[in-house]
């Protein structure tokens, strides 16, 4: 069997990751987290047997080193992460120590026959657009964020221990993932929560700063490719979608699918944290995907459809 980790599996996009792997019976899925953002009705349902949840915090040595030194895994997915825009602004000394799990996981991989590292990155790293679409290999990574310097050293550390010692890699930079499993520390689901009661829905500044939103199938089928078909190897790829979308006609799309009566309600911008514009290049994952993606209001009905909404 093929052994592989899952770090911070208990989250969103790790959670949706491991249910995607152990569905291929050849593949024995350990999945770690250390319950800090992740919860365990997120990991995959119980009528798979291969797969195991240990309870760990990968920024501390001692904890992953008895994971992966007694499996000895083919292959490492470190999500593992502090996420969360106010969560990250207001802990940074906590999003600066997860530079040592990214330390640990690699470390530990290089010795013990790992054949490659995935990385969930960030479009965090882009920080303020300088061009658009934000191409992983000519725009520049400026920003100053301790969310966005951590993705970036990782993403260095990667392409170090490649050169050093030939570990291979794949780094995915996220932009906006929704979907059933996501937690409620994140806009769409805000957004939703507040739909669904008839509250009111805040926003800061104008509303007119951009984002993308990626389904979260989207997300997963295409680093499953990636994975499966040994395709973007040493590489860095953007894992989202491409239609920016205002932060104002999100809100009004919610309102629109969920049948909401909430009435929109603007606060004061925030000082720092919310980038004025994103929109990934995505021409590497559409050729992982090779199909179109989800649409917004599609994904917004799956989400209702999923029941999820009511553990959120």
């Amino acid at each position: 069997m093929i052994k592989i980790l899952v770090t911070g599996g208990a989250g969103h996009v790790g959670s949706c990751l491991a249910r995607a792997l152990v569905n291929d019976p050849n593949h024995f899925v350990v999945i770690v987290d250390d319950l800090s953002t992740g919860y365990m009705w997120k990991l995959p349902e119980e009528k798979y047997d291969n797969w195991k949840f240990i309870k760990c915090d990968v920024n501390q040595y001692r904890d992953i080193a008895e994971v992966m030194l007694s499996y000895q895994f083919d292959y490492v997915f470190h999500y593992a992460a502090t996420v969360g825009v106010s969560r990250t602004l207001n802990h940074p000394v906590g999003v600066l120590d997860d530079i040592d799990g990214i330390r640990h996981i690699l470390n530990l991989s290089k010795g013990t026959g790992v054949k490659r590292v995935f990385f969930s990155s960030s479009s965090e790293v882009y920080g303020e657009p300088v061009e658009l679409p934000q191409n992983e290999d000519t725009t520049p990574l400026n920003s100053r964020l301790p969310y966005a310097i951590v993705k970036n050293v990782g993403e260095a550390f990667l392409k170090s221990y490649k050169q050093e010692f030939d570990l291979d890699y794949t780094i995915f930079r996220f932009f906006n993932t929704y979907g059933p499993f996501q937690s409620t520390d994140f806009v769409m689901s805000k957004f939703i929560k507040k739909a669904l009661k008839n509250d009111d829905i805040t926003i800061y500044g104008d509303g007119m700063q951009t984002r993308t939103f990626c389904y979260s199938d989207d997300n997963i089928d295409a680093c499953m490719a990636a994975f499966k078909n040994d395709k973007c190897v040493n590489d860095v790829v953007n894992i989202g979608n491409d239609k920016e979308t205002t932060i104002l006609e999100l809100a009004s799309v919610i309102k629109d699918v969920v049948g909401s009566s909430s009435k929109i309600v603007h606060l004061s911008a925030l000082k720092e944290g919310d980038m004025t514009r994103r929109q990934p290049d995505i021409s590497k994952m559409h050729k992982l995907l090779n199909r179109e993606l989800c649409p917004m209001h599609e994904g917004i009905e799956r989400i209702l459809e999923s029941g999820n909404v009511e553990k959120w």
